[in-house]
């Protein structure tokens, strides 16, 4: 196999990890836009910092760690040979944006993501939605329901210890890098609005 067809399949390897590790978020109760109740406005980023800080959300095959101090981002996703895990930030904006960006690392190598979520709120329920997707969907009604992917954040670090595992190898994965597929913001460039 050539060189370069050997990174064209790490890549595509590396995105499909991805996609099913970003596939966690879904709607319990979709909706359109133009369903919201009037006066939904986009969430502040202190609603969201106070949302999200401190929690793990939980995801069919792993969870991501929004750490308070710094705002670290980690997690891991996969079992076997799709095994990936990752470490970087997460950002939040008064535009109602949360963004986890992170490197993320698998046996087919190493690439930079960022996945972006919007919120907005009538001040009773939250919408959500992914920002590769038209659809919004309940995130949490005003008394949270069994279907509600707000039910997934929790408290207990359900990354910590898998990935102190992973980051040493003890779950086989190679870290051998490879190129990064282009993505419209580098890792490094500030978001619209971050809040520091």
């Amino acid at each position: 196999m050539s060189k370069t067809s050997m990174f064209s399949t790490r890549r595509v390897t590396l995105a499909v990890v991805l996609s099913a590790v970003f596939a966690f978020a879904g709607p319990s109760a979709a909706c359109t836009e133009e369903a919201m109740p009037e006066g939904a406005r986009p969430m502040t980023g202190v609603e969201l910092y106070v949302l999200y800080r401190g929690k793990s959300w939980q995801w069919p095959d792993g969870a991501g760690r929004l750490q308070d101090k710094d705002r670290v981002f980690t997690a891991w996703s996969g079992s076997g040979e799709n095994m990936a895990w990752a470490e970087g930030r997460w950002i939040v904006t008064d535009e109602g944006l949360l963004c986890l960006q992170a490197r993320w690392h698998s046996k087919a190598g190493t690439v930079d993501d960022r996945t972006c979520f919007s919120h907005v709120t009538d001040e009773r329920t939250i919408f959500q939605k992914r920002e590769t997707s038209d659809e919004w969907y309940i995130f949490k009604h005003p008394e949270p329901q069994e279907g509600d992917e707000f039910k997934n954040l929790v408290r207990d670090d359900l990354v910590s210890a898998k990935l102190g595992l992973l980051r040493n190898g003890k779950q086989h994965i190679e870290q051998e890098p490879v190129p990064v597929p282009i993505v419209k913001q580098s890792m490094n460039s500030p978001v619209n609005g971050e809040l520091q």
